[in-house]
Formats: C-alpha cells, structure tokens, sequence
C-alpha cells in the first residue's frame, strides 16, 4: 500500500449536504480546504442514497397517484407496467448528474478530494485509508460532517432481502405484495407513499399515538382521512417479535393501548425507526472531543466543539436531521475559521413529508405554543374554498400561527400538494418578522395554491371574503 502525507488548511470529513457546502464555502473564502470522502461519489447520504433518489420515486409515485384524479375527469388509463429496471436506472441518471456537478463544482474551486475513510490520530491528524493509498493528513482546522446511518433492527442477525432499512428500500429491488413499515415518521410515510403507487399493500405500525408525532394534531388527522383507505395505519403498536419462513415475514405487533396482540404476514419489512450520528465511527471521543449521551457531538452556537479548532455540523450535533439544517451549518463553520463573527441561531428550520399529499411546517406549531403557554391564535383556511385546488382535484388546508398580541406570524402548516414549495412565504414572513396585515395586504394571484396564505391571514385580521367571516363588524354608515 502506498503512503502519502497531505498538509492543509481545512479539512472536511464526509461529503454530503452539510461537507460540500462547508468545503465550498472554505474555497470561495481563500481558505486552503481538502474534502474527505469514504465512498467513490461525493454527496453523502442525501444524494446517493437519500433525499434525491427518495423524491425521484416519490415524483412517480406523484404521476400515479394524479392519473387516477382524471378518471372523474373522463380520462382513464390502462394499469401501468413496471419496468424496475429502467426505473433504477433512471434514478441512477438523476444521482450521476448531480454528483457529477458537485465534482465539477469542487475542482473549479480548487477543493481537493481524497476518497477513503478517516481517523482521528490527534487533534490535528487523520489518517485516511483506501484500497490502494494510505495518507497521513496534517490540518490546521477541521470540520466533521460524517452524518448519520439508519438503526438497525435487533429481531434477525443474519441479512435478508426481505429486511429493510430506508436505503434498501430506494433500491427497488422488487415489489412486496404486502409491505409492513415499522415507523410512522417521515421517511415511513415517504416509503409508503412509494410503494403504495407500484402496487404494495402497506401496513403501518407506530408506537406513539400519532404519525410524524411533531406535527399539529389536525394537519396530521387531515392527512390521514386522505390516506386511512390507502395504508393500515397502527397506533400504540410496537413490534413483539419477527421471523422468516419461505417467501413471508411472519411479525407479531403489540398494541400498547389495548393490550392486544396481532399477527400480520408480509413479503418485506421495513424498519425505519430513527437515525444514528456517526461522529463515534472516526474515533473523535479518542481525541478528546465531546460527545453526549446519545452520541452526538457538542458544539457551540459557532459550531464549535470544545477542542477550539474542530467543528461539527449536521446530523452528527443533533436533530433536526434535514440537509438544509446541516447546508447553512456548514457556512457558518466556515464563515468563522474565516474570522467572521457568525452564529447559528436560526428562528425557524423548515419540516416537509414529501407524502402525497405533502405535510409541511414550519416555525411554532400549536402544540408548541400551547406547551410553552404563549397567546396565539390559529387561523386556517381549506382548500375546498381554494379554486386552483378545486380545479386540479387537490385537497388540502392552509394553517397560520399568530401571536394574539403582536399580530405576528409565528408559525405555519400546509398539508397538500407542493405544500413544499408554498412554505417559503411563510418561512421569509417568520424570519422578517411580518404581522397579519403585512401578508394580507399583499396582493396573492389568483387562482394558485399560495392564494391560500393570504387567505388564512384574512381570516385571522377578520377581512376575508373567500369564506365566512367570523369576526365580522357593525357599524351604521352616516
């Protein structure tokens, strides 16, 4: 094996969302950066494995799902074929393109990349292995984002095809004819969305007494009348026991509310129950580096652990575990090796269930404001008044959070379609500080689904005329 020695400014372990911008922004700063990288592709999880191919079948689930809108609409469509094949090779074309774009993006900036898996020697020291080269790295200042991996199940020790966690399943190696997910948190929901439109019948179990437990009760109770004839939802249910026998999965479930037991059969289980930091895998409790009790490491608000020139960022410091939490971490990582005076301190992180229909939030959710006692109150505006989505056949409702007193927005949910990508006025409101009237008294188009906002926005300053108004006036006209 051969062996090399590397000196840099900046170091960068692991490449996904949370790395490449910490790497990328280091460059454009001036700042000397190596970006390290265990597997042959950069992009990490989210990309190879993850976000991006989760939200290519999530765009055919999409295309199934609104196929069946235009039966009423006297459009009918013979059943689909399935073609795994080309449909992973598909999704494989997505993931090439935009890893290939982030290689390109790292040699115009000059970042250079070594693939292989690091370790901590000491706190200014990785050696990096691979199959051919083995590399000692001396560093000035590093920054972790190594990301997380999925729990493992403890029923069954050895592998089986039949047993899944979240990247086996995006690897569509065949069709269950009836899927069991155990998890009713996003990912559960976005798998189940999946494989529901290629034809799986999908059983739901979830220990907590609501699916995506974060989220307000109605959106999540709306969702579910969209979705109860479509998936076997449990409740309170947690799995007792799992074995393999020929082509099926045989699962006992124990209803914790109830006290019952119920056997199911399967053709594929997938466990999708949470996500672990992988901060412990590089050896950064031997260098001294802080790590807390469920194993992510410490950081400050600069992103800072307590050895003063190593940072963290990502899925390795905490929850939310979202790319876009981990992206702007990875500026501020930079920003202040840099010498920049920046923190991260954000008023709000975005949440979305890329479901169908789609569930997003962001800010204070009612359950938080009742928590923390706060003077709010929700407005909510349905679809069903909302021509755009009456037109395409879309369901759905538009919740707003204000602050009795202030009259700001303080937090917002949508459950429909590209409920997405209308979060982003609610989201920039929030962050500018905007009451009621400044997002009433902004002429919304019509018709669209962002109409909505304003809408519910009128409801709560008491001028709307789109639906009833219950804060309605009276007064004689001279």
């Amino acid at each position: 094996m051969n062996k090399n020695t590397i000196t840099t400014q900046v170091v960068v372990l692991g490449s996904g969302p949370s790395g490449y911008s910490a790497a990328f922004r280091c460059a454009d700063l001036g700042i000397k950066t190596v970006l390290i990288e265990q597997f042959s592709t950069l992009g990490g999880v989210c990309l190879n494995v993850g976000c991006i191919p989760s939200k290519s079948l999530l765009h055919i689930a999409q295309i199934l799902n609104d196929t069946k809108i235009l039966k009423n609409a006297g459009i009918s469509f013979n059943k689909p074929k399935l073609d795994l094949f080309q449909m992973k090779k598909w999704q494989s074309e997505i993931i090439l393109k935009l890893t290939n774009g982030l290689k390109s993006m790292a040699n115009a900036r000059k970042v250079q990349i070594v693939h292989g898996y690091g370790n901590f020697i000491n706190p200014n020291t990785l050696n990096i292995k691979n199959n051919e080269t083995e590399i000692t790295l001396n560093f000035d200042q590093a920054i972790i984002a190594v990301g997380s991996t999925p729990i493992k199940q403890n029923f069954i020790a050895e592998s089986s095809e039949k047993i899944w966690d979240s990247t086996d399943a995006l690897k569509i190696r065949f069709i269950p004819k009836r899927l069991l997910i155990v998890g009713g948190g996003i990912i559960g929901l976005e798998m189940a969305t999946i494989y529901h439109a290629l034809g799986s019948e999908i059983y739901i179990s979830e220990i907590s007494e609501q699916i995506i437990s974060s989220a307000d009760t109605d959106i999540i109770e709306y969702y579910y009348n969209n979705i109860k004839n479509k998936f076997n939802i449990m409740l309170n249910t947690k799995i007792n026991n799992l074995k393999i026998s020929g082509n099926n999965v045989y699962v006992e479930l124990y209803d914790t509310k109830y006290n019952k037991i119920k056997n199911i059969s399967c053709h594929a289980v997938l466990f999708s129950i949470g996500r672990n930091p992988n901060g412990k895998l590089i050896n950064v409790q031997d260098i001294g580096v802080e790590i807390n009790q469920s194993g992510y490491i410490k950081v400050d608000k600069q992103m800072r652990t307590n050895i003063p020139h190593i940072y963290a960022i990502g899925d390795v410091v905490g929850q939310p575990m979202l790319a876009h939490k981990g992206m702007y971490q990875g500026h501020i990582a930079a920003e202040v090796i840099y010498g920049e005076k920046h923190y991260f301190d954000p008023k709000i992180i975005p949440s979305i269930a890329y479901t169908y229909p789609e569930i997003s939030w962001v800010g204070i959710t009612e359950k938080e404001a009742i928590k923390n006692n706060l003077p709010y109150e929700s407005s909510v505006f349905p679809w069903s008044a909302l021509g755009r989505a009456v037109s395409s056949g879309q369901n759905g409702m538009t919740k707003l959070i204000f602050n009795k007193n202030t009259k700001r927005i303080i937090g917002g949910s949508i459950v429909g379609c590209n409920s997405s990508e209308l979060l982003g006025e609610i989201s920039l409101a929030i962050e500018m500080g905007c009451d009621v009237d400044d997002i009433a008294l902004t002429i919304h188009a019509h018709p669209t689904l962002y109409e909505s906002i304003g809408r519910a926005s009128e409801i709560f300053s008491g001028t709307i005329t789109d639906f009833i108004n219950k804060k309605t006036k009276s007064k004689k006209l001279i």
